[in-house]
């Protein structure tokens, strides 16, 4: 990694310090389900109160109401009311204003925050206000306040300049640790750098850990190196899979992706997700693997059932049927047991794998299995191989099914990782100093 992280400065006593952190935490009632972004956050902020900074947190928090942004536009369910009459523009404008900042504040998380870190938290009822700045003035050494959530301005998006130098204030030393963010270019993951407005600009432990354990294993992966990918769509990952092709020794296809290259294999796939578009796109990926020498693993067996289980984990009859040979009435909706032990061979013989994106309908019991597999292939594999699960439904699956104490690393940014996955450049690891 050869961007500089908040180890790599040597005084931060008396700094103000400006961190993006990324507390979008699952809510419900007004209380955290789910602190694992908070917990995630506590070594960087930790550190940095240790050594005397004055620290201000931000973050987003939801995607808040078309009131935030730049044009008032009303999503379909809103225009939907108008259209019926049900409600005028301004009365759902009205409630939204009234309704919205009380759904999507950050002030639970600084209430827990200020419990995680002994009361040296405090909250700011606005972002670049008055109560911001005063308590930002207010700052002692050793001792942080969390802003309000960023996206009450449309600005943050939209990388707006005059926002940018409003949330810097005067900061001396930005700190990104929101990986889950750094896919995109917003005022406070970007462009508070790119505008020249704060110069020193590092990464928290949180993205350091990211970038040295993703970053190192795509670019120098032990071998064999595996790749999983599984999920519903062929379009989310073009990109992906062209350039895994060109790292990995493996590539495991898995999910509603595989139908569409099983459909440009010339099978049937009777009524299951399908890409008519990307077929052909399928057929070039296949034999770019033949002239790379790389194995392209797909099903070979598939669950099948006559309909989508309503609700995702009600009761559902299914049977296994060879992959050439799907009914026409029926969709495929997990692996095979066959495919299940062809994908844990591969997974056991490997000296690194990444993996993104279930198998089947994870969420279903019955369906499960073969997400449940690839999990097992890797807990039987930990300690002997680089194991990373990179995010998005891949990461809550392993949750969910309790393997998250054997792998080596988890994600905390499915749409980020994705796009290290495929190459991209990152604008919030990008606009970062670089280490020499």
């Amino acid at each position: 990694m050869n961007k500089m992280s908040i180890s790599d400065i040597k005084d931060f006593k008396g700094k103000k310090v400006l961190v993006r952190c990324d507390f979008n935490v699952p809510m419900k009632d007004g209380k955290i389900t789910d602190e694992t972004r908070i917990v995630g956050a506590l070594p960087t902020i930790k550190y940095l109160l240790e050594k005397g900074a004055k620290v201000t947190l931000c973050s987003h928090m939801g995607k808040p109401h078309s009131i935030f942004s730049a044009e008032v536009k009303l999503n379909k369910k809103d225009q939907k009311k108008v259209d019926s009459g049900e409600a005028t523009k301004e009365e759902i404008i009205a409630k939204a204003k009234k309704d919205e900042p009380k759904k999507l504040t950050l002030a639970p998380v600084a209430d827990r925050l200020n419990e995680l870190l002994d009361g040296k938290v405090t909250f700011a009822h606005d972002v670049i206000g008055p109560d911001a700045k005063a308590k930002r003035d207010a700052l002692k050494e050793g001792e942080a306040v969390l802003l309000e959530n960023l996206r009450f301005h449309w600005e943050e998006e939209k990388n707006d300049e005059g926002f940018c130098k409003a949330l810097a204030y005067d900061a001396e030393i930005y700190v990104n640790d929101a990986f889950g963010t750094a896919h995109r270019a917003h005022a406070s993951t970007a462009g508070i750098v790119q505008y020249g407005i704060i110069k020193t600009a590092v990464c928290g432990f949180l993205i350091e850990k990211e970038l040295t354990v993703m970053g190192d294993t795509l670019d120098n992966p032990q071998r064999p190196f595996v790749a999983i990918l599984g999920g519903a769509k062929i379009a989310d990952k073009l990109n992906v899979i062209s350039n895994l092709l060109e790292k990995c020794d493996t590539l495991i296809i898995g999910g509603g992706m595989a139908y569409t290259f099983l459909k440009a294999k010339g099978y049937e796939v009777g009524t299951s997700l399908l890409d008519e578009e990307k077929i052909g796109y399928c057929k070039d990926m296949m034999e770019k693997a033949e002239k790379l020498g790389k194995k392209l693993l797909l099903p070979i067996d598939t669950v099948v059932t006559t309909s989508f289980p309503d609700p995702i984990d009600a009761e559902i009859e299914v049977e296994t049927v060879p992959s050439n040979a799907i009914p026409a009435d029926k969709m495929g909706m997990d692996i095979g047991g066959k495919t299940r032990a062809l994908y844990a061979e591969a997974i056991h013989g490997a000296k690194s794998v990444i993996w993104n994106g279930p198998m089947g309908v994870f969420e279903n019991p019955t369906l499960a299995k073969g997400t449940i597999a690839v999990a097992q292939a890797l807990a039987d594999v930990y300690g002997k191989c680089t194991t990373i699960i990179g995010g998005g439904d891949s990461a809550a699956a392993i949750q969910q099914l309790g393997f998250a104490d054997k792998v080596t690393h988890i994600s905390t940014g499915g749409g980020a990782s994705l796009e290290l996955f495929e190459g991209k450049v990152l604008p919030g690891i990008d606009c970062l100093n670089d280490k020499n």
